[in-house]
C-alpha cells in the first residue's frame, strides 16, 4: 500500500483537496478521535466502495474533539497514539490522513468559535442528558469539517446512534452539501462493542463488560413483547429487571431506556428536561406508543470500573418496506430492483402489474375506459411477478409470459385510464398489501407509499424533469425496437399523462407527506442507487436489516 498522505495543516488540506478535483475524485471521508481499531477500518472499506462509478480519494481524520468532552471526563487522558494509527491506514489504502492541533481548527480559540446548537428534542435524551454540551461540541467540529474538506460522502458508525440521528438532521436542517452514510457497529468475539476506550479495561473488567451485550440480547424478547403489549407499566418492569440484571454483573449503570429510534422519544416515559438547557420546555407526560411496524433502539450507558461504555440493540417489529413513488419514466423499475437486490429484499412492481392488467384488457377487446367492461377481467385473475437468476422480472398472467408486451405504446397509452377504476385499484392494492404482510420488500409505482404501503418504513418519491423522462423514454423504445416519436412528442405525452395521474379521483399520483425527495436529472443509474441506498439507510440502518452476502431472488405471485 502506498504511504498516505499526512496533512497537519489547513493550508495542506487544501492543496490536498484542490488536487482531487483538479483530477475528477469524489472524497469520502471518515471521522475519527484516532487510535484506531476495525470498527474505523470498517468505516474505511465501506467508504471506498460506496463510489463504484468513480473511484474516490479516501480521506481519515484524527481530531480528539475538546468540545464534546466536559469537565471531568477522560479528554487528558483519551488514547492519542498517531504513529500506530498512520500504520493502521496505511494497511487500509487511505489516501491522505488530516490530523490538525485544536489552534488549525479553532484558530481563534474555542471561545470564541461559533457553535452549532442541535435539535433539543433530539438531544434530551440517553447520553444527552447525561452529557450536557456533548453533541453541541460534536455537531459544531463535523460541520467544521465539511466547510474544510467539501467532502462528497461521510461515513460513521451506528455505534454512536445518537450521533448519527443529530449528525443527520443537522446536514438536512442546514442543507449541508454531503452525504451521510453509516456502518453496523462492529463487535469483539463475545458482542462487545469495539471502542477506543475499550483500552482503558482491565482484563477482569473486559470480562464483566462482556455481559452488557449479552444482557440486552437476553432481554430483547421480553422489551418487545412489553412494547406490543399496550401496558405502558411492562416496559418499566423489564427495564427494571435489565437494570438489575446489570447491576448484579458488575456493571454500574447510567442510563437504560428503550427510545423510538428516529425521534429518540422515550417509550416509557416523559423525558426531563435536557442538563444544561434553561429554555428546554416542561415535558408532558407521554404514554408508551404501540408497537407498530418501526423501530425501537434498546440503548444504555454503564461504567465499568472507571470506564464508560455505551451499546444498543434495534429491535424491528416486521422485515422492512420501502415504498419507492413517482410519474412515469423517472427510471423507477430499473433502480427499484437493483435497490431490492442491493438490500436482499423482494422486488414488487405494482406498476407491472397494472399493466398486465392493461395488456389483458386490451387483448379481450374490452374497452380501456369502461369500469364495467373491465370489472369482469378481474375474476380468477392468475397474476404473478418473479425474478430470473440474472435479476430480471419476469411477468406471467393467466398462463401467458408477457414481459415485453407490457412495455408496447398500446399499454403504455392505456394503462392510465385501467389504473384510474375503483375495482382495478381495490383489487390491485389487495394483492399487493398480501404480499407485504410480513414486509421485506420494495415496491414501486405512484401510489404505494399513500395507497398500498402508507406504513412502510422508507418512503422516497423519485422523480425527473419531463425533458429528462422524455429523453430516457425514447431509449427506451428505440432498444426495445419500437418506432421513436419527436421528443416535444413524448414531453407533451408524458405532461398529458402526469395531469391524468395526479387528477384521476381514484389513488391519484402524489407524494406521501413522510416520503423523502431523490431527482435523478443527471445521474447515472449506478448513482441513483447509491443515493437510495442512503436515503433507505436512514431509515433502515445496517444494524437493523444487514445487507446480503450475495445478491438475492425470489418470486412474488397473487398467493
Amino acid at each position: 500500500m502506498s504511504e498516505p498522505a499526512l496533512l497537519r495543516r489547513r493550508q495542506a488540506l487544501h492543496h490536498w483537496r484542490r488536487r482531487q478535483a483538479e483530477a475528477g475524485r469524489p472524497v469520502h471521508v471518515v471521522p475519527t478521535m484516532g487510535a484506531l481499531h476495525e470498527g474505523h477500518l470498517a468505516l474505511v472499506r465501506a467508504a471506498r466502495e460506496a463510489s463504484p462509478c468513480r473511484p474516490a480519494a479516501l480521506l481519515l481524520t484524527i481530531f480528539v474533539n475538546p468540545l464534546q468532552f466536559a469537565p471531568g471526563e477522560d479528554f487528558d487522558r483519551y488514547p492519542r497514539d498517531l504513529e500506530a494509527d498512520l500504520e493502521r491506514v496505511r494497511e487500509a489504502g487511505v489516501d491522505a490522513v488530516f490530523a490538525p492541533e485544536t489552534g488549525e481548527l479553532f484558530p481563534g480559540g474555542e471561545g470564541s468559535l461559533t457553535r452549532l446548537l442541535p435539535p433539543e428534542t433530539l438531544c434530551r435524551s440517553l447520553c444527552g442528558a447525561h452529557r450536557p454540551g456533548h453533541f453541541e461540541g460534536v455537531a459544531t467540529v463535523v460541520a467544521r469539517l465539511i466547510a474544510l474538506i467539501r467532502p462528497d460522502l461521510m461515513v460513521f458508525g451506528e455505534k454512536d446512534w445518537q450521533q448519527l440521528q443529530v449528525l443527520r438532521r443537522v446536514v438536512g436542517d442546514l442543507a449541508l452539501p454531503v452525504r451521510l452514510r453509516s456502518c453496523a457497529t462492529v463487535r469483539e468475539v463475545d458482542g462487545l462493542a469495539l471502542s477506543s476506550r475499550n483500552r482503558y479495561l482491565s482484563a477482569a473488567e473486559r470480562r464483566l463488560a462482556s455481559g452488557l451485550p449479552r444482557s440486552l440480547r437476553r432481554a430483547a424478547p421480553a422489551v418487545a413483547g412489553a412494547l406490543g403489549s399496550g401496558d405502558p407499566g411492562a416496559l418499566a418492569r423489564v427495564l427494571g429487571d435489565l437494570t438489575s440484571e446489570l447491576e448484579a454483573g458488575g456493571l454500574r449503570v447510567e442510563y437504560l431506556d428503550c427510545v423510538d429510534a428516529h425521534s429518540l422519544v422515550s417509550h416509557r416515559q416523559a423525558l426531563p428536561p435536557l442538563a444544561g438547557r434553561p429554555d428546554s420546555p416542561e415535558p408532558s407526560p407521554r404514554a408508551a406508543p404501540p408497537a407498530t411496524p418501526g423501530m425501537a433502539l434498546l440503548a444504555a450507558a454503564v461504567h465499568c470500573g472507571p470506564t464508560r461504555l455505551i451499546d444498543h440493540l434495534l429491535l424491528m417489529s416486521r422485515a422492512p418496506i420501502v415504498a419507492i413513488d413517482g410519474p412515469a419514466g423517472a427510471g423507477k423499475s430499473t433502480v427499484t430492483r437493483a435497490l431490492a437486490s442491493r438490500l436482499g429484499l423482494l422486488y414488487l412492481d405494482t406498476g407491472a402489474m397494472y399493466r398486465a392488467l392493461t395488456w389483458w384488457v386490451l387483448r379481450q377487446g374490452a374497452d380501456a375506459a369502461s369500469a364495467a367492461a373491465v370489472a369482469p377481467l378481474l375474476r380468477d385473475l392468475d397474476l404473478s411477478l418473479s425474478l430470473e437468476a440474472g435479476g430480471a422480472q419476469r411477468v406471467t398472467l393467466n398462463g401467458h409470459e408477457i414481459t415485453d408486451a407490457i412495455r408496447t405504446p398500446e399499454v403504455t397509452a392505456a394503462v392510465s385510464h385501467v389504473a384510474a377504476h375503483a375495482c382495478v385499484r381495490e383489487a390491485l392494492t389487495a394483492q399487493q398489501q398480501r404480499m407485504g404482510q410480513r414486509g421485506g420488500l420494495v415496491a414501486e409505482g405512484r401510489d404505494v407509499g399513500t395507497a398500498v404501503f402508507p406504513d412502510a418504513e422508507v418512503k422516497i418519491f423519485l422523480t425527473a424533469t419531463v425533458a429528462e423522462r422524455a429523453r430516457r423514454r425514447a431509449g427506451d423504445l428505440r432498444e426495445r425496437g419500437f418506432e421513436v416519436p419527436e421528443l416535444a412528442l413524448l414531453e407533451q405525452q408524458i405532461e398529458e399523462r402526469d395531469h391524468l395521474d395526479r387528477s384521476r379521483e381514484v389513488a391519484p399520483l402524489r407524494r406521501a407527506d413522510d416520503a423523502l425527495d431523490l431527482i435523478t436529472d443527471g445521474l447515472t443509474v449506478e448513482e441513483v442507487i447509491e443515493r437510495l441506498v442512503d436515503l433507505v439507510r436512514q431509515r433502515v440502518p445496517e444494524e437493523a436489516w444487514p445487507p446480503p452476502a450475495e445478491d438475492q431472488s425470489s418470486p412474488l405471485s397473487n398467493t
